[in-house]
């Protein structure tokens, strides 16, 4: 662990981790110099400090403001070739097709390049490929559909950088394609006018971190200087107007909460709670959100419901939805997008359900392996990557979940840890030809195999991962902020805490510890969680929940505490109820205190 400070003398903790203070010798003294600068409460001086943010950036992060963030879109590779071809679109009126990715940041994306053609009077046509039948990225045959139907400029949002034959087919049938992405580029671009990705080999502006939603707000900027520059008559879009949508796509998809990310989701959750985009305000209101729209809403209320539909309904529907402009219409889309989540919660309860089974049998009898693989005929190819996620919080080590068709091919989602590259472990997999196909990045994979090749994978995951990833799993720790007793743990301090936020991928939730806490009582509420009550040796209470514990190690934990005191981690939230808010501690390990 080097040069990490024990927190507590917690070296194993029920979830297997050793506690570390986040802080260094030097972050302390990094922290007192900020609150001493800034005249800042200790507890956010702690939490920038924690998070490598020095006295000379603190106001310009606490009020991050898109003027100040937002990088010259221009220095993005192609970028001005395909803000000029954009323009000409909107200065002719062309026909324009937008081809999305069936998740969150394609659905955002696709929404957000309607909504601006919307402006100037053009209608364009969003294609969402299904999932199932046509998998990830622009297809051929659809490619050549939309220019059958008119299309002379096609916009490829969250998809199209890996695409070389669709792009092909798609210039040879008449049209101009302009690639808007953001994942790694594998071989050579494709032939398109414009590939805009940051992280393509030659891109030299370092905007990496940027959802696919993200780049097409940059490409939309451009675009405006452009139609400034020609002259364009009549008022132009309000950019600003469509940042709620480019926070959901950079909270859903998970990546990096640093430079314009966070400026993108602090006015974006500005611009959501305005409610001024129909599809998100019936999200809204069909999820029950009776409070502020926070990070938490957007990636676990809003997030999921848009997903269902790529994972198993229509993958159009959430694109539809949040370019929608009818109150009526979208009232119902979001209707339609919730029970389709509530089938897909009852069908991921019951793969769970499956999946945990078969790993403590597997893991009964020693350590199993490095990487788990978990495979069935009755599976939802849409849902297979959930279980990975679920399965690799709960085992601490890679997981692949794999749903095979009656063919005998596989579609394989996989979840890594942190430190452990997935996506490289799955090219080499492609290289040794033990997959048809795969693909990803460090922390997720996809993958398409033949159940005869399987037990061969298998077998090349243990022997390439062991070593690393049981390394891995010894020096996994939780970084602890500080210590907080019940009574600490009050409205004022989560208003404080609320400065240094949204938190999220980069910028993590503060983590506190409540040191020999009595857990006067537990039980089970809900879909697996846990309720605990927790009370200090001063006579403080406070509501923990321990999500989806049940049938952990951390939940059997819990269970056999009643009565007894314990060192409880976790992070702070607002719970609203009835009109009334109140501080909840969100549970993620624990200790016994003696």
């Amino acid at each position: 662990m080097g040069e990490a400070r024990i927190f507590l003398d917690v070296k194993r903790s029920a979830t297997g981790q050793a506690w570390i203070h986040r802080l260094s010798a030097r972050g302390e003294n990094d922290a007192l110099t900020i609150a001493q600068t800034h005249g800042l409460p200790d507890i956010i001086a702690r939490v920038l400090a924690g998070r490598g943010i020095d006295a000379a950036a603190t106001e310009r992060f606490l009020d991050p403001t898109i003027r100040d963030l937002l990088p010259d879109p221009a220095s993005l590779t192609d970028m001005d070739k395909a803000a000029a071809r954009l323009a000409a679109a909107v200065l002719k009126r062309e026909r324009v097709a937008i081809f999305g990715d069936y998740d969150v940041d394609g659905a955002a994306s696709s929404a957000l390049m309607k909504r601006f053609l919307r402006h100037f009077g053009i209608e364009a046509e969003i294609y969402i490929p299904d999932r199932i039948f046509e998998g990830y990225g622009p297809n051929p045959d659809a490619m050549r559909d939309l220019v059958k139907r008119g299309a002379t400029l096609i916009v490829t949002v969250d998809c199209g950088a890996n695409s070389g034959p669709s792009v092909a087919a798609a210039n040879e049938a008449g049209a101009d394609v302009v690639v808007l992405d953001h994942h790694q580029v594998g071989g050579a671009l494709p032939d398109a006018l414009a590939v805009v990705n940051p992280n393509r080999e030659d891109d030299l502006s370092g905007q990496g971190h940027l959802c696919a939603a993200g780049v097409t707000f940059l490409a939309l900027v451009q675009t405006v200087k452009h139609l400034r520059a020609s002259g364009k008559s009549g008022p132009l879009p309000d950019l600003l107007e469509l940042l709620d949508l480019v926070a959901l796509a950079t909270v859903c998809d998970v990546v990096p909460l640093v430079g314009v990310n966070r400026a993108f989701v602090v006015k974006g959750l500005v611009a959501a709670r305005h409610q001024n985009n129909p599809g998100l305000a019936a999200l809204q209101r069909v999820a029950r959100i009776g409070e502020p729209t926070n990070t938490f809403h957007l990636g676990y209320l809003i997030g999921p419901r848009i997903n269902a539909g790529g994972r198993i309904g229509d993958a159009a529907l959430g694109a539809r939805l949040l370019a929608e402009t009818d109150p009526v219409a979208a009232r119902e889309i979001a209707e339609q997008l919730d029970r389709l989540n509530q089938e897909r919660q009852a069908m991921e309860r019951s793969m769970l359900e499956e999946a945990r089974a078969e790993a403590e049998a597997e893991l009964a009898n020693g350590r199993g392996p490095a990487v788990f693989v978990t495979e069935s005929t009755t599976w939802h190819p849409g849902i297979v990557g959930l279980i990975a996620s679920r399965l690799k919080e709960q085992l601490r080590r890679p997981v692949f979940a794999i749903a095979f068709n009656a063919n005998g091919e596989g579609t394989g989602s996989g979840r890594s840890i942190a430190g452990f590259n997935l996506g490289r472990l799955v090219r080499d997999a492609a290289d040794r030809g033990l997959i048809v196909k795969g693909g990803g990045h460090a922390m997720a994979a996809g993958i398409t195999v033949e159940r005869g090749k399987l037990g061969a994978l298998r077998a090349f995951f243990e022997e390439q991962a062991a070593e690393a990833v049981f390394r891995l799993r010894e020096e996994q720790a939780l970084k602890i902020d500080a210590a907080l007793a019940a009574e600490g743990a009050n409205l004022d301090l989560l208003d404080v805490l609320e400065r240094a936020g949204p938190y999220g991928t980069g910028h993590p939730q503060p983590v506190f510890v409540l040191p020999r806490h009595q857990v006067s009582d537990v039980r089970t509420v809900g879909q697996g969680h846990l309720r605990i009550d927790l009370r200090s040796g001063a006579g403080g209470r406070l509501q923990a929940m321990a999500f989806r514990s049940v049938d952990t190690d951390l939940g059997r934990f819990l269970l056999a505490s009643r009565g007894r005191l314990i060192n409880a981690a976790g992070s702070l939230s607002a719970n609203f109820w009835n009109g009334t808010k109140s501080v909840q501690f969100r549970l993620s390990d624990a200790a016994a205190a003696d």
